[in-house]
């Protein structure tokens, strides 16, 4: 067991609801949104198709999101606990409607329209309309690791991080992975501060490193290693530096965009190595579904 400061975390409820699906630009087809042979629904709302282990490369779909979407629509500032607070992994409770008191988890972080995206089990879905609200069990922000100081976990609950089969040796992190992804795809949200909140994009546009990298496998809650990037306090290119991350969001048309990652551990340092693991889903740690 890897061992981490998880006694003194603070485990905070926090609030938000479903945040609808909306075309942009109050609803106007324009350049912004609508090109031939590329209409596609976009982000929000509740997706009863599309969920962690599920595919996230050619869906019709714009920055598709997994499962429920969800914001908190009280302002800045209690989005801002809701969204940064929580972190991968964290029990979430419905507290409305006819799915009141089921069950399910936090799955992704979204920088930009700053959604947090939630798994429940398809039953669950059914009986979820765009009025509910739900609760989560923020734990895990703040945490670091005892006998690995360069190593800062971010976004991810404690015990998720004990569950991703993850072996110590020589000092290093061994971190079952799906895909390895080159410093040089890593796109929109390049940049950007903090990173215990959101998440940035993989280029998908040169489509022969995209299939040299075999992105076409690619799965919403996979686990995925970034070559040179370093998110410790920032997003940057640092040669040496290791992220791991989890797919949170789908693929676009969109040039210097594709499917979003919330990063879960970074050292500027290269004490992260990737084994490549078909079933290295958070789907698969969360034992919602086998993808073994």
């Amino acid at each position: 067991m890897i061992r981490t400061n998880q006694d003194v975390l603070p485990m905070i409820g926090v609030e938000g609801e479903v945040d609808p699906c909306a075309t942009p630009n109050g609803g106007e087809f324009n350049a912004d949104n609508f090109r031939v042979g590329q209409d596609t629904v976009t982000m929000g709302g509740i997706t009863y198709n599309f969920n962690i282990g599920d595919r996230c490369i050619g869906i019709r779909g714009e920055h598709l999101e997994p499962g429920v979407t969800s914001k908190n629509h009280g302002g800045v500032a209690l989005n801002g606990a809701y969204s940064t607070y929580s972190c991968i992994g964290n029990t979430v409770k419905v507290v409305t409607g006819d799915a009141k008191g089921a069950t399910g988890y936090v799955t992704g972080k979204h920088g930009g329209p700053e959604h947090l995206m939630l798994y429940f089990d398809p039953d669950t879905m059914e009986k979820l309309t765009c009025d509910d609200k739900f609760l989560v069990k923020t734990w895990g922000y703040g945490m670091t690791l005892t006998d690995y100081p360069d190593i800062l976990p971010r976004n991810l609950d404690p015990l998720l991080l004990n569950k991703m089969g993850i072996e110590e040796k020589d000092g290093k992190l061994i971190v079952p992975v799906t895909h390895k992804i080159p410093s040089c795809m890593m796109g929109s949200g390049k940049g950007y501060t903090p990173t215990v909140r959101g998440d940035y994009d993989i280029m998908t546009s040169d489509r022969n490193l995209f299939q040299k990298v075999g992105l076409e496998t690619l799965r919403f809650g996979d686990i995925v290693l970034l070559e040179d990037q370093d998110n410790t306090f920032g997003r940057a290119h640092k040669e040496g530096a290791v992220s791991i991350g989890v797919i949170i969001h789908g693929d676009t048309y969109r040039m210097g965009h594709g499917p979003g990652v919330t990063i879960l551990l970074t050292s500027k340092k290269p004490l992260i190595e990737g084994r490549i693991e078909p079933c290295a889903n958070i789907a698969h740690w969360l034992g919602v579904r086998d993808l073994s």
